[in-house]
Order: C-alpha cells, then structure tokens, then sequence
C-alpha cells in the first residue's frame, strides 16, 4: 500500500501544471523558458522568454477575466 503523502506520478500521467499552462495557449512560451533555463542556468540570461511568457499569460488573464465579467452579467457584454 502506498503512502497518502507519495506525490510521485506515473510517466504517461500528465503533469497538472503543464495541462493547466497548454489551457492558456501559452506552452510554447512556457517551454521555451524551461529550455533556455536548462542551457543558461541563469534566470538573467532568460529575460526575453521570460518577458514573453509573462505578456502571453497576462494576456490570457485579462481575457478570462473580462470573460467571467461578460458571464456574470451579460448585459454589459452588449454595451
């Protein structure tokens, strides 16, 4: 029986961190700061990925929001 606290995961389960980033369309940005850190081993070095990765994703935030906005109260959707 295993542990309640064992964390570990199977190879072909899919990581939730990486399911939620593809929900954004925003991987490939993602992925690419993950590569360039693995070259760099500096974050500094990455601020390009960085930067873009973060612009995508505030992207992504201001449209989800400006979603539930529009879905909490539809007739401002129509303004």
């Amino acid at each position: 029986m295993s542990s309640p606290h064992d964390r570990s995961r199977s190879e072909d389960e899919d990581d939730p961190v990486d399911k939620m980033i593809s929900k954004t369309g925003c991987a490939e940005l993602h992925y690419a700061v993950q590569e360039c850190m693995a070259e760099q081993q500096d974050w500094r070095k990455c601020q390009p990925e960085v930067q873009n990765f973060k612009g995508c994703m505030m992207a992504f935030q201001k449209a989800r929001i400006e979603q539930l906005r529009n879905s909490q109260n539809p007739s401002a959707a129509t303004t």
